[in-house]
């Protein structure tokens, strides 16, 4: 079982992948893909191994022309406690002192790993896919979406939230870190500043329905119905000219994003 509000009569495994920490799947009828957080158990958090998976299969849908939109989530619930999640951020358990480590439950042992990744934690990268990808990213919130967790949904360009048990916190500072980027700086655009500073300063946690009214939350689903109401948003973004679909997500983009965005904007109009 992928997920417990996942139908697998909608959705097809994309062929020629052995992911361990993701799940990814194209829908049948929808030209949309399904990529999944697969750690429930530890509400989903990424280690380095799960952020070369993200990696990899995101930078697959944007290079597949006949893809057009990406929901972004995380299966559930814990088998542990039942607790649900979108993403929890980074694994605090194998943080060392130069960052988040590779370790030898996967495939690629410490030895493997080019000592330039070694210690790093590359999820800024996969912002910057979702971020600069020619194709809408949704975020699908059915829990906590929380850290680097809260980041990524930030910096997605939609989020439906499950109304019983999405949950959005940002723990930056209270795990001694920040982020400098996308997940602070967009965070301020789409709610304001005094309160993209209460988000981070005081770290509180916040139901869909508040951050709805904060505007970083596009709307509040029942849970059961969470992922039904996901594709049916992928189907009528898809139904639509896919040209005028990036030309609008990366004009939206240009104010924020200086001259990288001005470059990307340029590069897709020619």
């Amino acid at each position: 079982m992928v997920s417990d509000i996942f139908d697998a009569g909608l959705w097809t495994a994309v062929p020629g992948f052995n992911f361990t920490d993701i799940t990814y799947h194209r829908a049948n009828d929808v030209p949309a893909v399904r990529i999944a957080f697969d750690r429930p158990e530890i509400r989903n958090a990424f280690r380095p191994h799960t952020v070369d998976e993200l990696y990899r299969a995101l930078d697959h849908a944007r290079q597949s022309s006949d893809v057009g939109c990406v929901l972004l989530t995380g299966n559930g619930p814990s088998p542990r406690d039942g607790g649900w999640a979108f993403c929890s951020g980074g694994d605090q358990r194998i943080r060392g002192k130069d960052g988040y480590r590779y370790t030898e439950d996967n495939a690629e042992t410490a030895d493997a790993i080019d000592p330039g990744r070694s210690g790093r934690l590359h999820i800024l990268e996969c912002q910057r896919l979702i971020r600069f990808m020619p194709k809408v990213v949704i975020a699908v919130v059915p829990g906590w979406a929380a850290g680097g967790g809260h980041s990524l949904h930030v910096t997605c360009d939609l989020t439906i939230a499950s109304e019983e048990h999405a949950r959005f916190k940002q723990t930056d500072t209270d795990v001694a870190s920040f982020d400098g980027g996308f997940g602070s700086a967009l965070l301020a655009r789409q709610v304001g500043q005094k309160f993209a500073r209460e988000i981070f300063f005081l770290g509180r946690t916040y139901t869909a329905a508040e951050a709805h009214v904060q505007g970083v939350v596009n709307a509040v689903v029942p849970h059961a119905e969470l992922e039904t109401e996901a594709l049916q948003w992928a189907r009528e973004i898809c139904s639509k000219s896919p040209t005028a679909q990036r030309m609008a997500k990366f004009a939206l983009n240009l104010i924020d994003d200086g001259l990288v965005g001005q470059q990307v904007f340029a590069g897709e109009a020619t």
